[in-house]
């Protein structure tokens, strides 16, 4: 099996793969932009360009809010701004990107054990599982809540793969920033850099990612495991 960072494929059939939520699960980028655009337009009187509103997506919220100001109280006021936009319009706005549902099936039927890392709190990241019907695919679920480190940091990583009762060098992470990518590494195991997320292909692969694919469905190829099930989408 390839060491972290080392730029060589994924390895065939790991015991546990783990995944991002945001960007690489459910397609949730548009809103936690336009989240950000409503946040800064709100408390700071202008919407940041983009991509300074979106170069620290990965990290938890309140941490991303501090990049922005350098005032505890405003950015307390951004965080609050946000995260009233953006619980209210979730349900409207996050997609599941296709071919995920497919690719989870794929990966289930092969009995490989499955979780999520997320930066996003417990109670939204059980909302979009909850949304999308994706709670019966996921062993665990770690949140920002449930560390005191947070990616880049490998603890969140190394957390769940713990709870999977497996190893570091039998398991996958697949995530759409540089910060998955450096926080898989760092928990020594094999990272897949997911492109249709937040993050350019640039970014990422400047992060060494063990493998890097293009879209979920070309996952299961990349693991030996054969392709089966519905095509994702949004829930009727």
């Amino acid at each position: 099996m390839p060491g972290p960072g080392s730029g060589a494929d994924a390895p065939r059939r790991p015991d546990v793969v783990l995944f991002d939520l945001d960007g690489t699960v459910v397609d949730t980028i548009p809103h936690i932009l336009a989240s950000f655009r409503h946040a800064t337009a709100d408390v700071l009187g202008e919407a940041l360009p983009d991509d300074v509103l979106m170069h620290h997506v990965g990290v938890p919220l309140a941490v991303q809010m501090r990049y922005f100001t350098d005032n505890e109280d405003v950015a307390e006021r951004l965080l609050a701004s946000y995260r009233e936009f953006n619980h209210r319009t979730h349900d409207e706005m996050a997609r599941l990107y296709p071919n995920t549902l497919a690719t989870l099936d794929a990966l289930r039927a092969s009995g490989v054990c499955m979780g999520i890392v997320t930066s996003k709190s417990r109670h939204m990241a059980d909302r979009a599982l909850v949304l999308f019907g994706l709670g019966g695919y996921f062993k665990t679920v770690v949140t920002a809540d449930d560390t005191d480190a947070h990616k880049p940091d490998p603890l969140p990583v190394l957390l769940a793969v713990q709870r999977l009762g497996a190893d570091p060098e039998n398991a996958v992470y697949v995530g759409d920033s540089p910060a998955d990518i450096a926080a898989g590494n760092a928990a020594g195991v094999c990272t897949v850099a997911a492109t249709w997320g937040v993050a350019s292909r640039e970014r990422l692969e400047a992060a060494r990612p063990d493998a890097t694919i293009d879209d979920i469905g070309e996952l299961p190829w990349l693991l030996g495991v054969g392709v089966q099930g519905r095509e994702g989408g949004r829930p009727e």
